[in-house]
C-alpha cells in the first residue's frame, strides 16, 4: 500500500484546519435556524445548494492544495477520489433518510423539532464516523482486509438488492429498551428539550429517545458506508472529508426530500449495485489495472448507476401500474446473474490455466492463482443468489 499523502503525524494542523471550517459551518447553520419553526421547500433546497457547492469548491481546492505539494496528476487523482467519495456517501445518506422519516412519524415528532434533532444527529455522526475511519485507516494497510472489506461490501450490496422492505419498530431496539431501563422517560415531549426534571428526578423526553435511536442507526450505516469510500480512496484525508460533507448536507437534504422518499424506490437497486461494484473493485479491479482502477470510470460508473435508479423511479412511479417496473428486474435480475456466472467462468478458467491459451490476457494472467479464484468465487455467489431471487420471483 502506498504512503499517505497527507499522514496525520505530519499534517495533524490540516484536519484541525477543516475541523475548525467544519464547526464554523455548523456555527452558521444553527444561527440560520435558531428559531423552532419547519424548514420550508425553498429553504431546504436553498441549503442543500449550498452545501454541494462548498463540496465542490472544496474538491477545487483540495486540488490547488495537492498540486502545491504534489504533481497535477496526482492532485487530479485525489480531487476525483475525493468527489466519488462525496457521492457514494451521499447517496447512502440518502438510503438513511428513509429510516428518518419512518422514526420521526413513528414518535410523531412535530417538524419544528426535527431540524434540532438532526443538526445534533449530525455531530455525533461526525464523531463516531472520525473514529471508524482512524480505525479503518490502521485496517486497510494490510491487503487482506482490504479484500474483507470487499467481500463484505458485496454480501451488502446483494442483501440490499433482494431483501424485502422491513418495517422498522423502534420499541424493539435493544438501545431504546436499555435507555428505558436505566431513565426514566416522558410520556410527552416538552417542546425541543431532551431531559426534563419532574418531583426533582431527571427525565428523557421522546426527543433524546429518537436522537439516540437515529445515532444508533447512523452507525449501522456506518459500518457499510466508511469501507465503501475506503474502496474509492485510500486516502485517510479525502476519506475524513468526503464523509463529513456527505453528513453535513443531510439534514438540508433530509427536508427537500422527505416528502418524496417513497417516490425513489429504485435508490436501493441503484446503491446495491454501487455496493457490488465498490466491492468488485477492492477484491478485483483495483488488481487487474495495476493497483488502482481508473477513478474517472469509477466516478462515472457511480454517478451513472445512482442517477439512472433516481430516474427509473420517476419514469415508472411507484403507485403506477408495476408491470413496466416488475418487467425491468425480471429481466435485470437473471441478466445481472448471467453476467456475474460468465465473470466466475473467466476467472476460473484463467486460475485453472486454460484460459490463458483461449483468451490471452495478460493483465489477468499478472493477477495470479488466488486473486483470480477469490474475484470468480465472489462473481459465482454474486450470479447464484441474483438467480435465486429471479427464479423465487417468476414462480409467485
Amino acid at each position: 500500500m502506498k504512503p499517505a499523502l497527507f499522514p496525520f503525524a505530519e499534517y495533524w494542523w490540516l484536519y484541525l484546519a477543516f475541523t475548525g471550517l467544519v464547526v464554523i459551518l455548523l456555527a452558521v447553520d444553527l444561527v440560520f435556524h435558531r428559531k423552532e419553526q419547519p424548514i420550508s421547500f425553498r429553504n431546504a433546497a436553498t441549503w442543500t445548494a449550498v452545501w454541494i457547492a462548498l463540496a465542490l469548491a472544496f474538491s477545487y481546492a483540495l486540488y490547488l492544495f495537492t498540486a502545491a505539494r504534489h504533481s497535477s496528476g496526482i492532485a487530479r487523482q485525489l480531487s476525483l477520489e475525493f468527489l466519488a467519495g462525496y457521492v457514494v456517501e451521499e447517496s447512502l445518506s440518502v438510503d438513511n433518510m428513509f429510516v428518518f422519516v419512518l422514526v420521526f412519524r413513528y414518535f410523531a415528532v412535530p417538524l419544528r423539532y426535527q431540524h434540532k434533532v438532526l443538526f445534533y444527529g449530525v455531530v455525533g455522526a461526525m464523531v463516531f464516523r472520525g473514529i471508524f475511519i482512524a480505525a479503518g485507516t490502521a485496517l486497510v494497510r494490510f491487503e487482506g482486509i482490504m479484500i474483507l472489506f470487499g467481500l463484505f461490501l458485496i454480501f451488502t450490496g446483494i442483501r440490499m438488492a433482494v431483501q424485502q422492505e422491513q418495517q422498522i419498530n423502534p420499541d424493539d431496539s435493544v438501545v431504546i429498551r436499555w435507555i428505558r431501563r436505566i431513565f426514566p422517560v416522558t410520556g410527552e415531549l416538552h417542546g425541543s428539550r431532551f431531559m426534563v426534571t419532574i418531583d426533582g428526578i431527571r427525565h428523557i423526553t421522546p426527543l433524546m429517545v429518537v436522537l439516540l435511536f437515529l445515532e444508533t442507526t447512523d452507525l449501522l450505516f456506518a459500518v457499510d458506508s466508511v469501507p465503501a469510500v475506503f474502496g474509492v480512496t485510500r486516502e485517510p484525508f479525502v476519506v475524513y472529508t468526503s464523509n463529513v460533507f456527505a453528513v453535513l448536507g443531510l439534514r438540508a437534504m433530509f427536508f427537500l426530500l422527505a416528502g418524496a422518499m417513497d417516490r425513489f424506490y429504485a435508490l436501493k437497486h441503484g446503491l446495491a449495485l454501487v455496493l457490488v461494484f465498490v466491492g468488485l473493485k477492492m477484491v478485483w479491479l483495483d488488481h487487474l489495472f495495476g493497483g488502482r482502477f481508473p477513478i474517472g470510470i469509477s466516478l462515472a460508473i457511480i454517478s451513472t448507476v445512482i442517477g439512472s435508479s433516481i430516474l427509473l423511479s420517476l419514469i415508472f412511479p411507484k403507485d403506477a401500474p408495476r408491470r413496466r417496473s416488475g418487467a425491468i428486474m425480471r429481466i435485470a435480475r437473471p441478466a445481472a446473474g448471467v453476467l456475474f456466472l460468465l465473470l466466475a467462468v473467466v476467472g476460473f478458467l484463467y486460475a485453472a490455466g486454460p484460459g490463458h491459451d483461449l483468451v490471452p490476457l495478460p493483465a489477468l494472467t499478472a493477477l495470479g492463482t488466488d486473486t483470480l479464484c477469490w474475484a470468480a468465487a465472489c462473481n459465482l455467489i454474486c450470479g447464484l443468489l441474483l438467480l435465486t431471487k429471479a427464479a423465487s420471483g417468476a414462480t409467485r
